[in-house]
């Protein structure tokens, strides 16, 4: 199993807009038949330091990963991340 976890900080860090971009990013449930798993969380306690939102997929394999990553879906997704993020931190870790 592969997990892909993405953090997120957001140019404009108003909750509208930190909700409209982490539902935009829980909406690839279903649509990717690669993702086993997708977890989309939006940040509890704002601080500087802190990042806007994150994303837990789990894949099977790194394969399922790269498909994944070139998804129409997923690539739909990075348009949207592309306009609104300040910066975006990813790890990718084998279980």
């Amino acid at each position: 199993m592969i997990t892909h976890v993405v953090l997120f900080k957001l140019t404009d860090r108003s909750a509208e807009n930190i909700r409209h971009t982490r539902d935009i990013l829980a909406a690839m449930t279903g649509k990717i038949s690669q993702l086993c798993e997708l977890e989309v969380g939006q940040n509890a306690l704002p601080s500087e330091r802190a990042c806007d939102i994150a994303l837990i997929a789990r894949v099977e394999s790194w394969a399922d990963l790269q498909i994944y990553q070139k998804h129409p879906v997923h690539k739909k997704v990075l348009e949207h991340i592309g306009q609104v993020a300040a910066s975006v931190v990813a790890v990718d870790y084998e279980t």
